[in-house]
Formats: C-alpha cells, structure tokens, sequence
C-alpha cells in the first residue's frame, strides 16, 4: 500500500467529483420531498428508512420512501406517534404498499421499534437524541451502538450508523462535532473504489471481515490529513458505479 499515491489519486477523485465528471448521478437520498432542513419531519423522513437499507438497491429504497411520504394515505408512517397508534396490519399494508419494507413481519417491527424510541425515549423528536449527546459524534455513536443498541434496530450497525450520520449532515441544518470520527461506510461501491484505490489488497477483498478493513485502513491512511474519511463516500460511491472512469 502506497498512502502517498493514494492521496494523490483521491485529490484527483474529489476534484473529478467536484467539477461533476464522475458521471454526475444523484445519490439515492436525493429521492426526497424537499421539506425544510431544519424541520422534525425532514430529520424523520431522514432516519427511519435507513434502518432497512440493508441488502438492495439504495435508489428504490429512496423512491419508495417518497412515494410512502407523498401518498396521503401511507404518509403517517413517518409521524411516530401515529405509527404507534395504527393497527400493526395497517402499518403493514403502509409499508409495503410502495416497498419501503420488503419483508412485512420483520422491517414493521424495525419501523415500530424505532417509532416507540422516538417517542418514548426521545420526547417525539429525533433531534433531541442529538442534543442530548451534544452533537459529538463519538458520543452519539456509543450512545447508539453500545449504551443503547436494542433501541436503534439496524441503525446502530456500524455501516448504517455512519452512513445515517453522514447523510443527516448533508440533508438536514445539524451541524456535528468531532467530524472525523465519521468513519466511511463501507458498502459494496465503496470496498470496490478501495480494491481500486489499492487501500486493499485481493486477499482482503475476498475475507469476511474486509468492511472493518475498509474502515481501518482509511481511518489510517487519512489521519492528519485535509480529509476526513465520509468526504471520500460520494466521489468513491460515483466513481465505483459508474464504472471506474480513469482518474485525471
């Protein structure tokens, strides 16, 4: 592993990034009703699809979140207090009327878990989970994913977590500390750009543990650097679906 010739080819990437060279595609979260940034329902609409974005097409998980939140009659899915007043079949029939949940038992209860913590745990509102931790990452994180993990289906996994946190920061007005504890999200687009990038090797790829490679290899390479790992998500995402377009 060359970490001064993987800068180099990720200055080379965020600048192709930048100037839309990377294919210019929308990201799968650009699938939204364009509420107000700093509102609850947009911090909402944010969260609770991300906890069932977890093996299939990020895009048509987007489009199905929108078309749920523009149907006036599946809309109360994203207004936790309503959620938990609804028969469990109607939420059912709400969630997969437009496939935001692909497995009915399973993704409702994952909906209705997190629905329950908002509201029990939280006031109703999402946004206090983030000023009670005092909008530092490292303390949200463990929050999450250890001091309260059962009441953050799926969404305390460390892929997802980071990911969520990520595009709060990009879609929503909060604004985070300690940034560069925001590790990278090591999906499939974003282990392929690493393969690529040579941040792993082919024996590495190929393991079972190689997100938590990803993940390492990237916290190590970029420390003390200008970057902080989640800016290389988009540009790396990009590059990877689109094909590997010759970096320049």
């Amino acid at each position: 592993m060359n970490k001064e010739e993987i800068i180099k080819n990720v200055d080379k990437l965020i600048n192709m990034h930048k100037k839309g060279l990377l294919g210019g595609e929308k990201m799968p979260e650009d699938a939204n009703p364009n509420l107000d940034k700093n509102s609850l329902e947009n911090y909402i609409y944010f969260t609770l699809p991300m906890a069932l974005n977890y093996q299939r097409n990020s895009y048509k998980l987007w489009e199905s979140a929108k078309n749920t939140f523009e149907d006036a009659n599946t809309n109360f899915v994203f207004v936790p207090k309503e959620v938990l007043k609804k028969d469990i079949n109607k939420l059912q029939e709400a969630l997969v009327k437009y496939k935001i949940a692909l497995q009915k038992n399973k993704q409702t209860e994952i909906w209705m878990k997190l629905c329950e913590t908002i509201e029990y745990t939280l006031e109703g509102d999402i946004r206090n989970l983030f000023k009670i931790n005092d909008y530092d990452i490292l303390k949200i994180k463990s929050y999450i994913q250890i001091e309260h993990k059962k009441d953050y289906p799926y969404i305390s996994g460390n892929k997802i977590c980071n990911y969520w946190l990520y595009v709060l920061m990009n879609y929503t007005d909060i604004k985070f500390k300690n940034l560069e504890k925001l590790n990278i999200a090591p999906d499939t687009h974003i282990i392929k750009a690493s393969y690529k990038l040579g941040v792993i090797n082919e024996d590495e790829l190929k393991t079972s543990n190689v997100q938590k490679i990803v993940e390492e290899r990237w916290n190590n390479i970029l420390k003390d650097k200008k970057y902080i790992p989640i800016m290389l998500h988009t540009p790396m995402w990009l590059w990877s679906r689109n094909g590997f377009i010759n970096l320049k």
